[in-house]
């Protein structure tokens, strides 16, 4: 186990909490990166105090435990976001080719602001820098699962994050 389930309760709140403050007075749009994302994105609505929206973006970059390095869309939004106040929510941020692809391509689809959200970020993979606004946990280059993060789509179901060791 690396994160436990109430060392994740702990953080989502207050990021929820410092989220609610900088956007006080804007309506968000939260915009799930699909599919590790949706238990993070979950809980964090809740704890944000805001009108909120939300959308799913599918995105697919992984095979097993590696990246392909080939990021495509597997799922695109179904709302627009022109004008509106985009928080994009990212499970793991590593070598944040898919959250620049990301930003590229939503932002030329004319949002007010995009900014990203990332549960963990993972420094050491990092082949682009991109600016992660509001960051859970920083961790090694572990393959993780586990708080809706899988392998080869097991594991998300675990209630905490715990790290895959090959035997």
């Amino acid at each position: 186990m690396l994160l436990s389930e109430e060392a994740l309760r702990e953080r989502v709140a207050a990021l929820g909490a410092e989220i609610g403050r900088d956007y006080a007075g804007k309506p968000l749009h939260l915009v799930g990166v699909l599919k590790g994302s949706f238990v993070f994105l979950a809980d964090l609505m809740r704890a944000i105090d805001l009108p909120i929206t939300v959308d799913f973006i599918g995105i697919s970059s992984y095979v097993g435990t590696s990246t392909s390095g080939v990021v495509e869309i597997t799922s695109d939004l179904t709302r627009s976001i022109e004008g509106r106040h985009v928080l994009l929510v990212e499970d793991v941020v590593d070598t944040g080719l898919t959250m620049q692809f990301l930003l590229d391509r939503l932002g030329g689809r004319r949002p007010a602001s995009i900014r990203i959200c990332a549960l963990l970020e993972k420094p050491a993979r990092a082949r682009v820098k991109v600016p992660v606004a509001y960051r859970g946990f920083t961790i090694a280059d572990e393959f993780v699962v586990g708080y809706g993060l899988d392998r080869d789509g097991l594991m998300r179901n675990l209630p905490y994050v715990g790290v895959i060791r090959e035997e």
